[in-house]
């Protein structure tokens, strides 16, 4: 399957880029690509995941053609 996948913020700037489209198995989940993307990294920071511009939990099932948002929760005043 082909996925784009887009990074923010603090996990834009670990992985070094904002996009990246890529090759994925199918059946697999949001939760389990963050994984293999950030396998040689040390992020262990909570992390939001969205899919097609909808916030999603990391067992959401990836689809053929899908847009992957991930991103560290947003704090402000």
């Amino acid at each position: 399957m082909n996925i784009c996948v887009r990074y923010f913020a603090s996990i834009k700037d670990d992985m070094g880029t904002g996009i990246a489209n890529i090759q994925v198995d199918d059946d697999i989940t949001v939760g389990n690509l963050f994984e293999k993307l950030t396998a040689n990294m040390s992020y262990d920071g909570t992390v939001l995941m969205a899919v097609n511009h909808v916030y999603v939990d990391s067992s959401y099932k990836l689809r053929d053609g899908d847009e992957v948002a991930y991103f560290p929760p947003v704090t402000g005043g």
